[in-house]
């Protein structure tokens, strides 16, 4: 057998190997790469393309695409402290960067070439699993004597909101391809992916308006968080209608109408649906496996074991969708088919960054989860600008500090850090929640003046 497995061969082969890996986005390559680097003989199959979403449409991009409006925003803030500064957007260099630098043009030859480099077979093409070792793909049996790892990941999910389907509205894929930008866009969804999509296009000319069905902007965050970013969204122009989900889409002489059921109609040149992500459990076949194909998520235990044989690991396996959780959870997956020991996921102190400006960092449990559970709850928060780097900032300097103690075990549960540099200020809380850290030797701790993250102290300070 080959390396790379491209075309479907004339007659169908029947091949053993010791591990089939469905995906190679993220968890698969990482799964893959290792369980290949210790000389196992892994199969890799992938339809789309190797790497993932991440780096061809997701985290890779998008943080490109907020480097340059953040470098935007920056410099309309110098009049307030510096002086004058006039800043003409282009969207050039930044599609530009996108193609060069973040995808190659869409092309997964290094990426394939590292995973067959470590010893993987790469097939492309779409497999089936037909019973509990056993997966098809072009025509082709594996027999997969080891295990069968699934890290097909995610990707957009389209409400069945009347009209919509026979639109061209647009996904995270269109967006982020986009070589011209719209002169207004629509924006289905208010959680981390809408939110930082239509602060971007705000950022670079575009007008926007954001439908979020629930009552605030990223509504799995503390409601401060909403709140905080709406009125930033204010100030920068861009409309929010909360608290209602769209009734219906249309499309007529190039421009989207989405009709709310207050009776207000939204309209813009292009519709972006950002209102989250489907997974393909049933397209799968694991039904196969005796799993309930119509779940959205595999259930997993604490070694990514679905069942006798196969793991999942990454967005399918339901703990949440991010890079850096399915990179671990590879990491688990791989040390359990090797016989290895290897610390088990702690996803009570599972961190996610949404990137918008001011960042938005949460980890653990926000306050209302902790009181859900019955937690003896005490709550320490800081605004960013009462804090004396804030207050030195100036200008863009919204956001908070929020922390939440369970007072029984004098430990934080969980954090949320907006600002700035959000993002990075959650490493320490982060390091809180994992370790169990005592909010007294938090309290005790001598940390850095000024800096942002001198607002935990702050913040803590405030500790009722």
């Amino acid at each position: 057998m080959t390396d790379v497995v491209t075309n479907q061969n004339s007659s169908a082969e029947t091949i053993a190997v010791d591990v089939v890996v469905i995906g190679l986005g993220p968890a698969g390559e990482t799964v893959g790469g290792q369980l290949a680097e210790a000389g196992l003989n892994v199969v890799g199959i992938e339809g789309s393309l190797v790497g993932g979403e991440c780096p061809y449409w997701g985290c890779v991009p998008s943080k490109m695409m907020i480097r340059a409006a953040d470098l935007l925003a920056e410099s309309r803030r110098v009049s307030a402290l510096a002086g004058t500064s006039t800043t003409t957007p282009d969207w050039g260099p930044v599609a530009q960067r996108i193609r060069e630098q973040a995808t190659d043009n869409w092309d997964d030859t290094v990426a394939v070439d590292r995973f067959v480099g470590k010893g993987g077979t790469f097939v492309r093409g779409y497999a089936t699993i037909t019973a509990p070792n056993t997966v098809e793909v072009n025509g082709d049996t594996y027999v997969a004597t080891r295990g069968i790892v699934v890290a097909t990941g995610t990707l957009a999910a389209v409400p069945p909101i009347p009209g919509l389907a026979d639109t061209p509205y647009w996904t995270n894929h269109h967006i982020v391809e986009t070589k011209e930008l719209p002169s207004s866009l629509i924006v289905l969804g208010g959680g981390a992916i809408g939110s930082e999509l239509a602060q971007v296009m705000a950022r670079f000319g575009v007008t926007v308006t954001v439908i979020e069905g629930a009552e605030r902007l990223l509504p799995r965050n503390e409601p401060e968080a909403g709140r905080v970013l709406e009125t930033v969204f204010a100030n920068e122009g861009i409309g929010v209608l909360t608290g209602q989900f769209a009734q219906e889409v249309s499309f007529a002489d190039e421009h989207f109408t989405v009709r709310m059921p207050d009776g207000t109609e939204v309209t813009g040149e292009k519709l972006l649906v950002a209102t989250g992500r489907r997974t393909f459990l049933k397209e799968l076949g694991v039904s196969s496996l005796g799993i309930d194909d119509s779940k959205p998520f595999f259930e997993v235990d604490d070694h990514q074991r679905v069942t006798h044989g196969v793991w999942a690991v990454g967005d399918i396996a339901g703990d949440g969708q991010f890079t850096h959780l399915a990179t671990r959870q590879a990491a688990v997956a791989a040390a359990d088919i090797l016989g290895n020991e290897i610390e088990p996921l702690n996803l009570a102190a599972l961190s996610a960054v949404t990137f918008t400006d001011p960042e938005v960092g949460a980890v653990g449990l926000t306050e209302a989860e902790a009181r859900d559970r019955g937690i003896s709850v005490a709550v320490a928060f800081k605004e960013v600008g009462h804090t004396a780097r804030g207050w030195l900032h100036s200008v863009g300097n919204e956001g908070f500090i929020k922390i939440i103690v369970d007072t029984d075990r004098d430990v934080v549960v969980g954090a949320t850090s907006v600002g700035p540099t959000g993002g990075e200020v959650l490493g320490l809380l982060s390091l809180a929640v994992h370790a169990q850290v005592p909010v007294r030797t938090l309290r005790s701790m001598i940390y850095a003046y000024p800096t942002f993250h001198k607002g935990i102290e702050d913040a803590l300070n405030e500790l009722n």
